[in-house]
């Protein structure tokens, strides 16, 4: 199946601040993303960046000298670079950001030409994060990351997945595609016209439920019976549905992700049992519901209050079945609602996801093979085929789940206007 087109970007001014992360060896296939959508980008580095990528490689990618000190010597007028650069700029990405160049740009330091550009660019600014996981997770990072958002600056957040150092969590620099579209969407909102007519496909006045991440069902104090989701899908359909106007619930398994920006309303829950509370509770106020999470079919029947030794020998658990959220919203779904589910199914994927959707009463399903390369939990990128109630069916190609996200919404929500909420 062929990739998706990338994005339009011809005739826009891109900067790229590249810091001092190892990380910085995906700003070579960055800056070719942005260029092979038509865009022209300007290189900005750390002094620190250039221990893990040359400025040369960069430089030839742009097409452009990289710059890193504040008074450069190879440019006219280098006095004032940081302010011709700020000006010229339509989008300015810091990608990898290191904890350390994240914590100057919420406080103002001015000590790299990339730093100095930050304070005089009058273009949004999108700040990737990279860094160790306990770094990422520490409370001065999260300080330093809300200041930013506070300020107006955009930050997209770190992915999960196998670290530096060998550990495994929240920290890892999105891919470069993942970068690229989250850019083009930020260029796309500055360039509607101020006064424009609402989006046809706006959410705005419309409240949207989105389930995401795993359930953890325990069978003793210690341990749990779980699947390898990472939130990411749930997580970027919250996030394009508050970019859309919309007022987002999200309920959430447990995930190392932030919540996104624009969604105040965070559910935290564990188990199956927790997660369809949650959302009963609010079936009936809400427009749209994107049900992403994997939700365990099975809990133990019988749980431990204490930890199960080992010593035992061989282990035999009695399973019960979890309620069906889906099920349930579909018996009690009102006329003026949507309900999209998901499947993730690795055999008769197209009939089970039929028959799923009829039975459950949805108005649309996702369908996704965890097989597939690039699909399915852990990936930045999936391939879906969305099927209809009313026989429509597409395959999406391989993209990332941040255009993803928009894609299905551009989809699931109907043409006229928002979803109205009862």
């Amino acid at each position: 199946m062929r990739a998706a087109s990338p994005p339009d970007l011809s005739g826009r001014h891109l900067l790229l601040g590249v810091t001092g992360s190892i990380a910085a060896y995906k700003a070579a296939p960055l800056v070719r993303l942005f260029r092979t959508a038509g865009a022209e980008v300007r290189v900005l580095m750390t002094p620190d960046a250039e221990r893990f990528v040359s400025p040369l490689t960069l430089g030839t990618l742009s097409e452009h000298e990289v710059l890193t000190k504040i008074f450069p010597e190879n440019e006219d007028g280098a006095w004032t670079k940081h302010v011709t650069l700020g000006e010229w700029a339509d989008l300015f990405v810091v990608a990898p950001a290191t904890a350390q160049t994240i914590a100057k740009l919420a406080h103002g330091f001015c000590d790299s030409m990339l730093t100095a550009t930050a304070l005089s660019a009058r273009c949004p600014l999108l700040v990737c994060p990279a860094m160790d996981r306990e770094m990422y997770r520490h409370r001065t990072t999260q300080d330093n990351l809300k200041r930013l958002r506070e300020i107006g600056y955009d930050v997209l957040p770190a992915a999960h997945g196998e670290l530096a150092s060998g550990l495994e969590g929240q920290g890892r620099l999105p891919e470069p595609e993942t970068i690229r579209d989250r850019a083009a969407t930020m260029l796309a909102d500055r360039t509607a016209p101020e006064e424009a007519e609402p989006s046809p496909r706006s959410l705005a006045g419309t409240h949207v439920l989105v389930t995401a991440g795993p359930t953890q069902e325990p069978f003793d104090p210690v341990r749990v019976l779980t699947n390898r989701s990472t939130g990411t899908m749930g997580y970027a359909l919250a996030a394009a549905a508050a970019r859309r106007g919309a007022e987002v619930t999200l309920v959430t398994g447990p995930t190392a992700l932030e919540p996104p920006a624009g969604v105040d309303d965070v559910v935290r829950v564990e188990t199956a049992e927790e997660m369809h509370e949650a959302v009963q509770a609010r079936r009936d106020t809400v427009g749209l519901v994107l049900m992403a999470a994997a939700v365990a079919d099975y809990t133990p029947a019988e749980p431990s209050d204490s930890k199960r030794k080992k010593d035992a020998g061989d282990l035999t658990l009695r399973l019960r079945r979890t309620p069906d959220i889906l099920k349930t919203l579909g018996e009690h779904k009102h006329d003026a609602q949507t309900l999209v589910g998901f499947a993730l199914e690795t055999d008769d994927g197209p009939d089970n996801a039929r028959r799923k959707l009829s039975d459950k009463n949805l108005d649309w399903i996702v369908l996704n093979n965890p097989t597939e390369e690039g699909a399915g939990f852990g990936p930045s990128t999936n391939r879906v085929t969305l099927i209809g109630r009313d026989g429509t069916e597409e395959a999406l190609p391989l993209m990332s789940k941040t255009a993803l996200a928009d894609a299905l919404l551009d989809r699931v929500t109907p043409p006229s206007a928002a979803v109205s909420s009862p």
